[in-house]
This record gives C-alpha cells, structure tokens and sequence, in this order.
C-alpha cells in the first residue's frame, strides 16, 4: 500500500512538473524561428531574434542594469543575511522566533504589497526611482533566501568547533574567518546564487520604483504591453539558460553533499588562534 502510494505520489509531482515545463518547451523552439511573429511550429531556423536582442542597445543596457543590480544586491544580502542567520542560529533571545519571522516576511507578503511599502518607505527618504534605492529594495527582498540557505548550513555546524577555537584564544572574527566561512563556502555560494536569480527576476518591486531605470524583466514586461515582439522569446530563452545552469551548480554541490558543513577537526581550530 505504501509503495503503491509512493508510485501515485511521483506519478503526480511529474506530471506536474511535466506540465510547468510545457511553455518553455514552446518558448525555446519559437526563439530560433524564421518567421517575423509568433509561430509555433516554427517555420524555419533562424537566429534573427537573437541578433535583434544583442544588436539592441536599450536591451543591452537593461541587461547591465539587472546583472549590476543584482550582483550588488546579492553580495549585500549574502553579507547581512549571513550575520542575521549566525544571530539567529546561534543566539538563544527572547522574541527570536518574531525576529525570524520578520526576516522572512517577503517570502510570504505578496508581491504587490511589498512593493507598496517599498516605494512609500522610499518616496520619504528620497530614494524613489534611484539606482541606489533600486539596489536597496532588491537587497532586502532577497535577503530572506540567504537567512533560509545560512540558517540551515549554521545550524547543522557544530558549535562545539566554534568553541574549540575561542577556547584557544581565537576572537570571533578570527573563528569567522579561518574556521567558520570555509567550512560554509559552499553554502554561501548557494545562497548567493539564488539571491542572484531572484534579484534578476525581480518585475514587481522593480517596476514600483525603478523610474527610469529598466532591467531585463520590466523591459520584457513593458514590451508585451506595447506588442508582442518576438524578440522576448529570446530573452526568455536566455534566461532559462542561465536559471538552469546557476541552479545545476547548485545541484552538484548538494549532490556532493558540499552544502553540509564537514566535520573540522580540532587542529585547524588551534591554528586559528595564530
């Protein structure tokens, strides 16, 4: 019974998962099509509509301004959601689980209302529809992924090696640095690469208080208001790529079971007091 249950089970999660793959297998093959509109079959190969994306300084530019905002926006979030995650983990105070449950809210909040708040809080700092404003509200809408990632990996880190090190001298941010951060690399790589893809493909938020400045995912959005330009089956395609490849490196640190912490021996833990 429980095998068959089992069977139904992934029968189900492939089937769906089958059916949220269906548009991307319609979107990819229109990308290299040789005809001037959306046609599926395509009717010839082409890379017309990629020429068209890379030939085009505007999509150019958005491409710039969503790679800068999103590298500046993860790296930030690596940096204060990794030190939210270690005081979370590793403290023990009274209203933690509120603190968490605050940290993680964008993950829950729609979209929408986040925005709102987002371009209120903004409008009154004077921030609203500027690049650093724009990486602000990125920053903290990604930060909960990374709380989510480090938490896990810190917990699981024995803190007995921690202790080890402050025992032989070693202050925090020597233990941070030559015990704790090698042992989470992988983690923080992890972490850093799904800040990175969401703040790529962030529309909602961005389109709130960007102003002037576009990125990939509201030029796309702008374009299909205006017409439907088949050069946005390229873009899509391209990103798919990238979400596969960045998620593929991802898997193979989890298949490698690199995302769990090893064990460090006492050893390492005594030089980091040097």
């Amino acid at each position: 019974m429980e095998r068959f249950s089992g069977g139904v089970l992934a029968a189900v999660g492939i089937g769906a998962l089958g059916f949220l793959c269906v548009p991307i297998l319609i979107v990819v093959p229109m990308s290299f099509s040789s005809a001037r509109a959306l046609t599926f079959p395509p009717p010839g190969f082409s890379l017309r509509w990629y020429q068209a994306f890379f030939g085009d300084p505007r999509w150019m530019e958005a491409m710039s301004t969503s790679a800068s905002v999103a590298l500046l926006a993860s790296t930030g979030a690596v940096i204060l959601g990794g030190l939210a995650a270690y005081g979370l983990s590793r403290g023990n105070f009274r209203g933690r689980a509120i603190v968490e449950g605050n940290f993680l809210a964008p993950l829950i909040v729609p979209s929408i209302i986040v925005a709102v708040a987002l371009y209120l809080a903004l409008a009154r700092v004077g921030l609203l529809g500027t690049y650093l404003g724009l990486v602000i509200a990125h920053t903290l809408l990604v930060v909960p992924l990374v709380v989510m990632v480090l938490g896990v990996a810190i917990r699981s880190f024995d803190l007995r090696i921690e202790q080890v090190a402050w025992s032989l001298g070693a202050s925090w941010a020597t233990t941070c640095r030559k015990v704790l951060l090698p042992n989470l690399a992988p983690s923080l790589l992890a972490a850093w690469i799904f800040a990175f893809i969401a703040s790529f493909d962030e529309v909602i938020v961005t389109s709130f208080i960007a102003g002037t400045y576009e990125t990939i995912p509201k030029r796309m959005f702008n374009e299909l208001i205006l017409e439907i330009n088949p050069t946005i089956t390229a873009v899509a395609t391209l990103l798919i790529a990238f979400t596969v490849l960045a998620l593929g490196v991802v898997g193979v640190l989890v298949r490698g079971g690199r995302l769990r912490p090893p064990l460090v021996e006492p050893g390492p833990a005594r030089s980091a007091s040097s």
